[in-house]
């Protein structure tokens, strides 16, 4: 499989985006973040790596306050243009998430469809958005992310798999860089509607992965802890048998 760049993640986001099988669930996911953090409404939301906005949105249509932080303008125009067609009022920004600098200032930190963690060039650059985290959270301030599980790549990968979706079929390719402790995942999508193609799977998007222990170690040297863990955004707990892993961590 071919490998993408090291800064692969600096400029292959497009809207096209909109049309994959894995943002039709937004709703329901913020419905059970709100839920499983016990939020109110009335906490302020920083959403890293935010994309078009639409975790964003959707929490800034259930009243709270909410920040969006994209590297790529592309989607951060879109999803201004969305909060001004709604009449909402989420603040977003164009930047790389390692360049914002707020301290205590949120009661909630998301990093969600990865939210950019394992995405950087090597270890010391992945280990700055757990700083960015970390010090953007007032005290007892909570996180939720949505990534993938190295546990289960250790033992599943390499694989292949498929989601159907309102818009088109998807398929994936997945290996596994022991090494250096990424994801090496190519897709495709078969849009409903048109004259099928052959399959020709993207170059891979090499992410770093991490497991629940190397999660806990990462958060107890920034003063945070874990919570909860999940494998769905239905309670599932956390297993090494699936891919997906939702983390539930607070601030002490």
């Amino acid at each position: 499989m071919k490998i993408k760049a090291s800064d692969w993640y600096k400029n292959i986001w497009t809207l096209d985006m909109k049309k994959q099988s894995w943002v039709e669930d937004t709703k329901n996911q913020v419905d059970f973040i709100i839920n499983t953090l016990g939020l109110t409404g009335r906490e302020r939301i920083l959403d890293l790596a935010c994309g078009y906005g639409r975790h964003s949105l959707e929490f800034a249509r259930k009243g709270y306050s909410v920040v969006g932080v994209d590297i790529t303008k592309e989607l951060i125009e879109d999803a201004r243009m969305m909060a001004e067609k709604e009449a909402l009022t989420p603040e977003f920004i164009h930047s790389d998430i390692r360049s914002i600098n707020f301290k205590n200032e949120f009661d909630v930190v998301v990093n969600l469809a990865d939210g950019a963690i394992g995405y950087l060039e090597n270890e010391e650059e992945n280990l700055k958005i757990f700083d960015v985290i970390s010090k953007a959270l007032k005290p007892l301030g909570k996180h939720f992310m949505d990534i993938c599980n190295a546990e289960h790549a250790e033992l599943y990968f390499p694989k292949q798999g498929w989601e159907v979706g309102d818009k088109a079929l998807a398929l994936s390719v997945f290996d596994w860089d022991a090494k250096n402790r990424r994801m090496l995942y190519g897709d495709f999508n078969i849009p409903y509607g048109f004259p099928a193609q052959k399959p020709e799977i993207s170059p891979a998007d090499p992410t770093r992965l991490y497991s629940i222990d190397e999660l806990k170690e990462i958060f107890r040297k920034r003063d945070m802890k874990i919570i909860a863990s999940f494998s769905n955004y239905y309670g599932k707990a956390a297993t090494y048998k699936e891919l997906q892993l939702m983390v539930y961590s607070m601030k002490r």
